[in-house]
């Protein structure tokens, strides 16, 4: 099937806009909205997890094991790399306990002995936190009819999320799974519906959306106005609608480096980190300015996560991926993420 270009092109915009986030946040620099990159990740999850699903007929269990296959022994490797890292006194300010590293693999949210923020031990897999709660939830929803899947979910995270509003707790899972930022996956769900019925925007209206969304980040970042799932939502939401609405009409078309870094997406998400913080404290032992080690930070990032992809993300997802599932004879979807 062929692949949604569209939806590549924005994986890498999401892992890109966190990369300038974090450098920005270690050489002095503001680019705070780069982290509404979560936002359109959390949309195109749920889009891709729709699609699917509608294209294969999975099991419950065979969904999680690919999606743990998928996620899990990355993920672990960049853990183990903090973990060992911090042994040898190359993160001093990373207080480790067993159980903070335990939380942290098995994605339970807990509260971070260093910082007291609710993040692993690897920052950024607070995301994880997420994205495998999302999966199991729908995976639960295949045990239902097609047509209740999208409902059964939505409820389930309205439910949640209203629970939040209406109880007050400090208990770190209760806090996680019951943020609104959860409903972006139910949009990125519907969104996936109206795809695969062919209900996208016309193409020009499809520009307008994706020119609205990206004034609105430009916006709150000139301005440093406040920013929340309330508002990069909606502009993540539009901007994934609008590209999809130029996929649907012929106007994306395939471009090698986009669509090689929208695949390395989640390698340069997980990694980037590692080569910016290298670049950052030799750039003050060396006495760079910032304005040079911004953009060396910026491009290494980029560069550790991409080599990563190559070297360690290819090779673990050939090893262990699942043998190939025929599609559903009677559907018929333009594309494939």
């Amino acid at each position: 099937m062929k692949t949604i270009y569209g939806i590549q092109y924005l994986r890498a915009f999401a892992a890109l806009a966190v990369v300038f986030f974090h450098a920005a946040e270690k050489t002095g620099y503001h680019f705070a909205i780069g982290a509404a990159g979560v936002d359109v990740f959390f949309i195109i999850s749920g889009f891709i997890m729709w699609v699917i699903s509608d294209r294969r007929a999975l099991s419950p269990g065979r969904f999680l094991a690919e999606r743990a296959l998928r996620i899990i022994p990355v993920y672990w490797l960049a853990t183990a790399v903090m973990i060992v890292g911090a042994a040898f006194g190359l993160f001093p300010n990373l207080v480790l306990t067993t159980q903070h590293i335990l939380s942290s693999l098995f994605f339970v949210p807990a509260r971070s002995p260093s910082s007291g923020e609710l993040w692993p031990v690897l920052v950024q897999g607070w995301t994880l936190n997420y994205e495998m709660f999302f999966y199991l939830v729908f995976a639960s929803s295949l045990f239902l009819r097609a047509n209740m899947r999208l409902i059964a979910v939505a409820l389930v995270f309205m439910m949640l999320v209203l629970l939040g509003a209406l109880v007050g707790s400090d208990i770190p899972p209760f806090v996680t799974y019951t943020r609104p930022i959860m409903l972006e996956f139910v949009v990125g769900m519907v969104i996936g519906k109206l795809w695969l019925k062919g209900l996208m925007p016309r193409h020009d209206v499809g520009l307008a959306l994706i020119l609205l969304a990206l004034a609105g980040f430009f916006v709150l970042q000139v301005f440093r106005l406040p920013f929340s799932e309330f508002n990069c939502g909606p502009l993540a939401a539009a901007l994934v609608v609008g590209t999809l609405s130029l996929e649907a009409a012929g106007r994306v078309h395939p471009w090698k480096l986009p669509a090689f870094l929208g695949n390395a997406s989640y390698s340069i998400y997980l990694w980037h980190t590692f080569a910016i913080s290298v670049i950052a404290k030799a750039a003050i032992t060396l006495g760079l300015a910032s304005g040079i080690t911004f953009p060396v930070a910026v491009v290494g990032g980029i560069v550790s996560g991409s080599v990563a992809y190559l070297l360690i993300e290819q090779p673990l997802v050939k090893r262990l991926r699942f043998p190939a599932i025929s599609p559903r004879s009677s559907a018929a979807p333009p594309s494939e993420a």
